[in-house]
C-alpha cells in the first residue's frame, strides 16, 4: 500500500457559486474559486461502447475519512441526535451506530424514525470551513484514476455538496462525469442509500450501463455483497481502513466469494478484457 499524503491546504476546498444544490453535469468542471488558474476547455470525452463504468464510493475509497473527516462527522452526528431528539450522548451513539448497521445510513434511520430533516441533518454534520486540512489521500491518487478507461461517477451516502468539496480539495473534481450523494437516491420523499437495489437499478438505466461492464469499487465489504446480486463487478479497497471495522478483519489475507478483487491502494486497479477489474 503507498503511503497517504496530506492534501496541500491551499487546494480550495469548497465548492463557490451555483452548483450548491446539485451534482455536477456530464462533462462539467467544477466551479473556478477565486486565485485560482481557470482549466482549459476539453471535449466531452466519448468512450467506446464496451468501456467500463466506474462507479466509486467516496470515503476510505478515494480518500482516508478514518484519518480525521469520519471522527468529525460520528462527533457532529452525535451532537446533532441528542440536540434533536433530547437523548443522552450514549444513546446518541448507539442510535448512530445502530441505524448505520440497520439502513446503510443513520440519516435513513432519523428520517424514517423521527422525521428529522434530511437536508438540516446533511448539513449540520459534514465539515464545510477547514475541510482541506482534514484530507489524506494517496500519492499519485489523480494519475491511479486518470489511466483507467470509461467513465467514472461517484456514488456516496455522503451529501453532494461534502463530495463535491472533497474532490476538488483532491484535486481530482474534473476526472468524474458525475456525482450521485445520497441527495439524488431520493424517489419522491423517501430517501434511500446503499446498499439499497433500488437506487443502483435507477442509476444503471440512467447511465446505459450493463452490470456486467459496471465496476463497484468500495471500502465497505456489505455494500459490495448486496450489489453483487445486481450482476456488478466488485474490488473491495481495504488500504484506508482502520485495523477492524465492524469485526470484518479486512487487514488478513483472501477476499469474499462476492469481490472481485481486494486492493490496499487505487494503483493496483487497472481494467482488464471485457471491462472486468484487474490488478495492475
Amino acid at each position: 500500500m503507498r503511503a497517504a499524503r496530506p492534501v496541500r491546504s491551499d487546494r480550495p476546498a469548497r465548492a463557490v457559486g451555483a452548483l450548491a444544490g446539485g451534482v455536477l453535469p456530464t462533462g462539467a468542471l467544477p466551479p473556478r474559486a477565486r486565485g485560482t488558474r481557470r482549466p482549459a476547455r476539453r471535449r466531452p470525452r466519448r468512450h467506446a461502447a464496451d468501456a467500463p463504468v466506474w462507479l466509486f464510493d467516496l470515503d476510505n475509497t478515494l480518500h482516508h475519512a478514518s484519518h480525521a473527516i469520519f471522527p468529525f462527522i460520528n462527533r457532529a452526528m452525535t451532537a446533532y441526535i441528542c440536540e434533536r431528539l433530547d437523548v443522552a450522548r450514549p444513546i446518541a451513539d448507539r442510535l448512530r451506530v445502530e441505524y448505520t448497521r440497520r439502513y446503510g445510513a443513520t440519516l435513513l434511520g432519523l428520517v424514517r424514525r423521527h422525521a428529522i430533516d434530511g437536508h438540516d441533518f446533511l448539513h449540520a454534520v459534514h465539515p464545510n470551513e477547514g475541510l482541506a486540512a482534514l484530507l489524506r489521500s494517496e500519492y499519485g491518487l489523480r494519475r491511479a484514476l486518470a489511466r483507467l478507461p470509461g467513465r467514472r461517477i461517484i456514488l456516496t451516502n455522503g451529501a453532494a455538496q461534502y463530495a463535491r468539496d472533497v474532490l476538488i480539495g483532491l484535486g481530482i473534481a474534473d476526472l468524474f462525469e458525475d456525482i450521485v450523494a445520497v441527495e439524488q437516491m431520493r424517489r419522491g420523499a423517501r430517501w434511500f442509500a446503499k446498499p439499497d437495489a433500488l437506487p443502483m437499478r435507477a442509476l444503471l438505466r440512467r447511465l446505459g450501463a450493463s452490470p456486467a461492464r459496471t465496476v463497484l469499487v468500495e471500502d465497505t465489504h456489505t455494500h459490495l455483497k448486496r450489489y453483487r446480486r445486481l450482476h456488478l463487478r466488485t474490488v473491495w479497497m481495504t488500504g484506508h481502513l482502520p485495523p477492524r471495522t465492524g469485526g470484518a478483519p479486512h487487514r488478513t489475507q483472501g477476499r469474499p466469494h462476492y469481490v472481485d478483487l481486494r486492493i490496499a491502494s487505487l494503483h493496483q486497479l487497472r481494467a482488464g478484457r471485457g471491462g472486468r477489474p484487474e490488478r495492475a
